[in-house]
């Protein structure tokens, strides 16, 4: 049965479009209730009341796992737009009143995690009534997430070039060797490419930034990669490290602390650091919320202060420890 504009809009509701959503998103009956404060059965009804609505099944399950059916799909897609279309009137109105405000929803690859904080410290002192939600992936699902335009603004490196994409470099990322400070290799003054990757090498999983940098340094210089474990995450490796499983290249931002506590050591070889660029990403044609266009020109207006804020970071974390302390 077909309804029409109207009959649609007396049967629907947008508690039933969000539970709908919560569910797509989240692959899940319970996890969908639990993130909405509800039970499972009062989620379960919504989703039967839509598939009446629609008159067609919505979320099939295969064996244990809950998949969208093509008409599912299609709702999410019309959904996402409904509620993007509100996101920017809600912005807009808020702009009328001379406030920005509204949700920004970021995701950032995992090694931006300990950057965008202190973005956000100073953006969110300047525009308080802007929420903000954050996603921490790798850097596959950060493409993945650009082609599917999930998020107001992605923040990662080594932007894709055979995408249409838009993006501001805004702070530089370097990759550094280190080792547990016990390592046979800790108190040479300079080491070796060739000493440092006969070590055992503890890696990030495959379609992270981290390892992509490196694998393409080592083509480069035409090293193998001598790995003895893959690990998903970079406190994982930094872990690994410390318990003297291996050696690893890392974000500095990711262990700062332990250096400077002296707990790792920096190597000190040729060719490192390697560096790249955090950059803001979106889709080129995609229309930004007043709160991502605040976001960016918060990054574009103070960019100089926050390379400074880090730089003197690193100068902390260099400095030796009777200065630091002082």
């Amino acid at each position: 049965m077909s309804y029409t504009l109207n009959q649609l809009l007396n049967r629907l509701s947008f508690r039933q479009l969000q539970v709908f959503m919560a569910v797509f998103e989240l692959r899940g009956y319970s996890r969908a209730a639990e993130s909405l404060g509800l039970t499972q059965p009062a989620i379960s009804a919504q989703i039967r009341q839509l598939e009446q609505i629609f008159s067609q099944p919505l979320f099939n399950y295969v064996g244990k796992t809950l998949h969208t059916t093509p008409a599912g799909d299609e709702l999410a897609r019309s959904i996402q737009q409904i509620f993007g279309e509100l996101q920017q009137l809600q912005g807009q109105l808020s702009e009328l009143e001379g406030v920005v405000s509204g949700s920004l929803n970021l995701a950032a690859v995992s090694t931006a995690q300990y950057v965008v904080p202190h973005l956000l410290a100073g953006f969110l002192k300047q525009y308080p009534k802007i929420e903000v939600a954050m996603k921490v992936v790798n850097r596959a699902q950060a493409i993945s997430r650009l082609a599917e335009n999930t998020d107001d603004l992605v923040i990662m490196g080594m932007v894709p070039e055979d995408r249409s994409l838009s993006f501001m470099p805004f702070l530089d990322n370097e990759l550094i060797p280190v080792v547990n400070a016990g390592h046979l290799l800790a108190e040479q003054e300079h080491v070796s490419i060739a000493d440092f990757f006969r070590q055992p090498l503890l890696l990030r999983e495959h379609g992270s930034g981290t390892r992509h940098a490196l694998e393409a340094f080592c083509a480069e210089q035409r090293f193998a990669l001598n790995w003895i474990m893959e690990l998903g995450s970079n406190a994982a490796v930094k872990h690994g490290v410390l318990a003297d499983l291996g050696v690893a290249v890392m974000p500095r931002f990711s262990v700062q602390l332990e250096l400077q506590q002296g707990f790792l050591r920096e190597l000190q070889i040729e060719g490192f650091p390697l560096r790249r660029s955090w950059c803001t990403v979106h889709p080129s044609r995609k229309h930004l919320t007043p709160a991502a266009e605040a976001f960016l020109d918060y990054i574009r207006t103070h960019k100089a202060q926050i390379q400074t804020h880090f730089m003197n970071v690193y100068d902390t974390q260099h400095q030796p420890a009777s200065q630091a302390d002082a």
